[in-house]
């Protein structure tokens, strides 16, 4: 049923009651005035005094034999409303299957809209045919699980979660989400990489502790980047690197059992959220464009209040959790999981997000650094303390040159071997000149 719809059936049970009560009021009157009552000079301050109807009203009601009837415009929608002009982005996020009113809210705010949530809903309640039909697959209902709780500060966990991109040509890649979240009082962290290696975990997870600060441990499922396998007591055997990770940030680290995502079931949950609320309908020109929207989206979702943790998570977090958390001391082992290692190519480049980055000729060194702060890419020499050059972050697949990649006297190269091949170069031939035959001395010499 539709809002006029159901509008004007209670517009219509209310006329219906109107009508009850003056119908009730003239038969009393009837009965009490006898044969010589008549309807035209029916007394409407006694008609008033019997129904509460204003006397104004019923004078208005008595061209029509005191029946009350609809308003004619009862039904009709107004031409223009707030919806007007944005309901195309709503027709194509539904036919995308984004029916969530608040992802939708968002993207319209951002095109301008300045109306409510109300109209949004009703309007997808309308509209539902354009969804694309879904197959549900029904499970049956397994063992009742338990949930448990952590001391304030003291877990963190940790997930990744991935997204398929559509660029304008039409191809599609990959791109990975780290989520972090504070397992006590809902606090969440999220950052986009182009892939899930290694290297990214350590740097999403020093940039989730920057901005949550370090735990006592974190509960993780068992990723190839943090355990290697177990031994034979179930005892994990991590990866060096990552081990190394754990003891110079000062932090442990607890794996869930295997196939069993319900133990870190916030951040599953936190990863299902991110796919459902923030990416939806969104559009982006750049990774880095994308990481500044996850942030401000991250700071209005940890400033609203969250029911399943009954609190606003940086208000809890920063009262209660920070206690036993501590802050992420900046340092030079951290500055060397920030800036990842890169072997220099023959022709002068580093390989860094798919993308290539020119390096000066003068560094001699095989290997150097490099950091990417927002749209900058630094490259830093192997030992951090040199910066060798920066680069403005483009995105685009073309190569990007520094100042000085090249040196401008190249040196010849000798050859190591005897050379014995010979080979001959001839005299190039002589050509006319094109205007032999205008010499007309010539010409006659010969007749």
């Amino acid at each position: 049923m539709t809002n006029a719809s159901a509008k004007k059936m209670i517009m219509t049970e209310n006329f219906n009651g109107f009508n009850k009560i003056i119908s009730q009021a003239l038969d009393e009157m009837k009965s009490a005035g006898g044969p010589d009552f008549d309807l035209n000079k029916v007394n409407l301050a006694e008609l008033e005094r019997r129904t509460g109807i204003s006397r104004a009203r019923l004078r208005r009601l008595k061209a029509n034999q005191f029946k009350v009837l609809p308003d004619k415009r009862c039904g009709r929608k107004a031409p223009v409303t707030k919806l007007t002009g944005f309901t195309d982005i709503i027709d194509a996020l539904l036919r995308k299957d984004v029916t969530n009113s608040n992802a939708i809210y968002d993207r319209l705010v951002e095109n301008g809209y300045q109306g409510g949530k109300t109209i949004i809903k009703n309007y997808i309640q309308q509209h539902k045919y354009l969804i694309p039909p879904r197959r549900r697959i029904v499970d049956s209902r397994g063992n009742r699980g338990r949930r448990y709780t952590t001391a304030p500060g003291e877990c963190y966990q940790m997930d990744w979660g991935f997204v398929t991109v559509e660029d304008q040509s039409g191809n599609s890649y990959r791109i990975a989400c780290f989520a972090m979240i504070c397992h006590c009082c809902g606090k969440q962290y999220i950052e986009f990489f182009p892939n899930a290696r290694q290297e990214n975990l350590f740097i999403g997870m020093i940039h989730g502790f920057m901005y949550l600060g370090v735990p006592g441990y974190v509960l993780t499922d068992n990723m190839k980047s943090v355990v290697i396998r177990r031994d034979l007591a179930g005892r994990p055997i991590w990866q060096k690197d990552y081990e190394l990770f754990m003891k110079n940030l000062d932090f442990s680290t607890r794996l869930c059992k295997p196939r069993h995502p319900f133990t870190k079931g916030s951040v599953e949950r936190l990863v299902r959220f991110v796919k459902d609320n923030f990416l939806p309908g969104r559009d982006f020109r750049e990774l880095t464009d994308l990481n500044y929207e996850a942030v401000r989206w991250c700071e209005r979702q940890n400033g609203n209040y969250h029911k399943a943790v009954d609190c606003v998570p940086d208000v809890k977090h920063q009262e209660v959790c920070m206690i036993t958390a501590r802050e992420l001391e900046e340092s030079v082992k951290l500055n060397y999981y920030l800036c990842p290692e890169r072997k220099i190519s023959f022709d002068g480049f580093v390989n860094y997000e798919g993308r290539r980055f020119g390096v000066p000729y003068w560094y001699t060194e095989k290997t150097c650094r490099v950091r990417r702060d927002g749209y900058v890419l630094q490259i830093f020499d192997s030992s951090l303390t040199r910066l060798l050059c920066e680069h403005d972050v483009s995105w685009s697949r073309t190569d990007s040159f520094c100042k000085d990649q090249y040196c401008e006297s190249q040196p010849e190269e000798k050859p190591t071997m005897p050379v014995r091949t010979r080979i001959h170069q001839l005299d190039p031939p002589e050509y006319g000149s094109g205007f032999d035959r205008f010499n007309f001395g010539e010409v006659g010499s010969d007749e």
